[in-house]
């Protein structure tokens, strides 16, 4: 898969996700699932949008001891998603097993990526709130380093860390970069956050933008912007 823009759907009903994919008629773009959809609505939404010809990365972030996140993912494998996450924190053996999981008998599987630090946590909140003191970059680079070594096919970061992932972990280690917003937007409770444009220069591989689609007056022309500046 090539460079592509992910919109996040987080909405909290099927029927709110439904109305908002209809205004994109003849186009499928790639969604994001996340976690209050899909508490909402399900494994189904999943199956649906997927039956509607879209591409999905569903966003669920499991965090859980190895043996309960191989059985977990199992069960996600079934459901026919492109991509799929967890936590870096959760250790490389918990990666390692999350991997097993998710492999179908036939040795296929989604992407699997790694979420290192959150778009919403800086420095000051990585250190007071989860006592963690190394520079919050290097902190991003070793657990990108540990997916790596699990086996997983890239990271979640800020797109500020994203060039630097790369060289670390090589070209091909995809990164999936949130806290994308427009020049003349809102950053919203973002810390860490880039336009798309800077975001190709920077060498993100997918970016995912909600609000600044999901909350425009013309959706579907926030997305056509948007892939106008990241992708074309």
């Amino acid at each position: 898969m090539g460079k592509d823009v992910i919109i996040a759907c987080d909405f909290s009903s099927a029927e709110a996700v439904y109305n908002f994919l209809d205004k994109f008629e003849g186009k499928k773009p790639f969604v994001k699932i996340g976690m209050e959809l899909f508490y909402a609505a399900g494994p189904e939404i999943v199956r649906e949008i997927k039956k509607r010809g879209h591409k999905i990365f569903l966003d669920l972030k499991l965090h859980d001891i190895p043996n309960t996140v191989k059985k977990a993912m199992s069960v996600l494998s079934s459901l026919d998603v492109d991509i799929t996450n967890l936590h870096a924190a959760g250790t490389v053996k918990m990666m390692q097993a999350a991997i097993e999981g998710l492999t179908r008998p036939d040795g296929s599987r989604p992407l699997l990526i790694a979420v290192t630090q959150l778009t919403s946590t800086d420095q000051e909140s990585m250190e007071n709130d989860l006592l963690i003191n190394k520079p919050i970059d290097e902190v991003v680079m070793h657990y990108a380093q540990n997916a790596k070594k699990a086996g997983l096919d890239g990271v979640v970061c800020s797109p500020l860390e994203a060039g630097k992932v790369h060289d670390t972990c090589g070209k091909e280690f995809l990164t999936i970069t949130p806290g994308v917003r427009f020049a003349d937007g809102d950053v919203g409770d973002q810390k860490r956050v880039m336009t798309p444009e800077q975001a190709k220069i920077i060498g993100s591989d997918y970016i995912v933008v909600g609000r600044p689609i999901t909350a425009a007056d013309d959706p579907v022309a926030a997305y056509e912007r948007c892939v106008k500046e990241f992708v074309d």
